[in-house]
């Protein structure tokens, strides 16, 4: 009998070892969505988003500069996140892409009136150019809770 129970702990442990459950993948299209991509994708109970940027329901960049813009890509995300059953409170992770890296202040100002309490974990970065002539790109990731 004390043979076999270092033999049956060793079986449990290689028979747990070989059955890691991989994390669920969910692609989570947009209805009518305006891109070949999804709207977000969760793995597990983490969920990306895919960039946004300061656009109206036309698909057009509203106009007024990098603030307006700021705004508009926040509330995209927002609406986003509620269509995914998430909050603004889920976001642990955004990344900025800034047509010219000289307007991070002035998103900055519209950004930190999003994010009240916790704040996500955050990169901003200057970028070349961006799609439709943005401002600004935002993507985001939410854990769920």
């Amino acid at each position: 009998m004390n043979r076999l129970v270092p033999l049956l702990a060793i079986t449990v442990i290689a028979a747990c070892a070989t059955t890691k459950q991989q994390p669920n993948v969910e692609f989570l299209a947009r209805p009518n969505s305006p891109g070949p991509f999804s709207e977000a994708v969760r793995v597990g109970n983490i969920v990306f988003l895919s960039g946004v940027l300061g656009t109206d329901s036309t698909g057009r960049v509203v106009p007024g500069g990098i603030g307006p813009e700021t705004k508009q890509a926040l509330e995209n995300v927002k609406a986003a996140l509620e269509r995914n059953h998430l909050t603004m409170n889920d976001v642990v992770k955004c990344t900025v892409m800034l047509a010219d890296i000289a307007e991070w202040g002035a998103m900055n100002q519209v950004y930190t009136t999003y994010f009240t309490g916790n704040k996500p974990a955050r990169s901003a970065f200057g970028a070349s150019g961006l799609v439709r002539n943005g401002r600004l790109e935002l993507e985001c990731i939410a854990a769920v809770r």
